[in-house]
């Protein structure tokens, strides 16, 4: 017997916003399971208006003019809603520190001074 299919739209709006954990995943097709604390993408725990405006903004291809058209709104607004929604957001940090294992690799290698590797831990920490 085959399980009804729920939708992340469905789950969002049943969790009205409250944040969730997925405690399992089953692969379809396969009939393999995994069970464990799985925390759903940021952009699932947005509401499903969020969604279907960033959705929108990425095809867009992030014109605000382009969003003004689509939803018949201001530029001010646009912003706002972005602003909005970016901060119930983390994002990735870009450029992060390097952890001592990377340090003394690079110093192995040579890429770097004893010095430098000593400089780099330290603003590690």
């Amino acid at each position: 017997m085959r399980e009804p299919r729920v939708d992340w739209q469905e789950l969002t709006d049943l969790t009205q916003g409250k944040p969730f954990v997925v405690e399992r995943v089953r692969l379809a097709g396969s009939g393999v399971a995994v069970e464990g604390q799985f925390e759903p993408p940021q952009l699932v725990q947005l509401g499903v208006d969020d969604q279907v405006f960033v959705a929108a903004f990425v095809r867009a291809h992030g014109s605000i003019k382009e969003m003004e058209r689509i939803f018949g709104i201001s530029y001010p607004t646009v912003k706002s809603r972005l602003n909005r929604i970016a901060e119930r957001l983390d994002f990735v940090d870009t450029d992060p520190a390097p952890t001592g294992a990377d340090v003394v690799d690079r110093l192995r290698r040579g890429e770097i001074s004893a010095q430098e590797a000593l400089a780099e831990l330290e603003r590690a920490r």
